[in-house]
């Protein structure tokens, strides 16, 4: 099992920037693939940037050119630097995890408990 652990959302003002941080824990090796994903209320949890153990990234196109995601290997974390923030980015982030074959989930899908990020105008 993988356990992860997020931190640093937030309340902003539009304009404002937030890093979101996302540790792993226990069985590592059986996954290659972190990112972030929103679910506001009322909508379907929608990917927002993610990255393989080989450095391949993907936004969503509304998260090009604002967002940024990184890991550290060495801690096993993945975050999400926000920048530019507006009002349509409110939303529980969550960070998972998973194992992917040509981007297909083929197991290890995990969620974390989700972190607030409300974006005042």
């Amino acid at each position: 099992q993988v356990q992860l652990v997020e931190s640093g959302g937030g309340l902003v003002q539009a304009g404002g920037s937030l890093k979101l941080s996302c540790a792993a824990s226990g069985a590592i090796l059986s996954i290659n693939v972190m990112g972030w994903y929103r679910q506001a209320p009322g909508r379907q949890r929608e990917l927002v940037a993610s990255v393989t153990t080989g450095g391949r990234t993907n936004y969503a196109d509304s998260a090009k050119g604002r967002f940024t995601i990184s890991r550290d290997n060495a801690k096993n974390t993945v975050y999400l630097q926000m920048n530019t923030l507006s009002p349509e980015d409110t939303g529980v982030y969550y960070c998972n995890a998973h194992r992917e074959l040509i981007n297909i989930v083929v197991g290890g899908n995990y969620w974390g408990q989700g972190t607030q990020v409300t974006v005042s105008s």
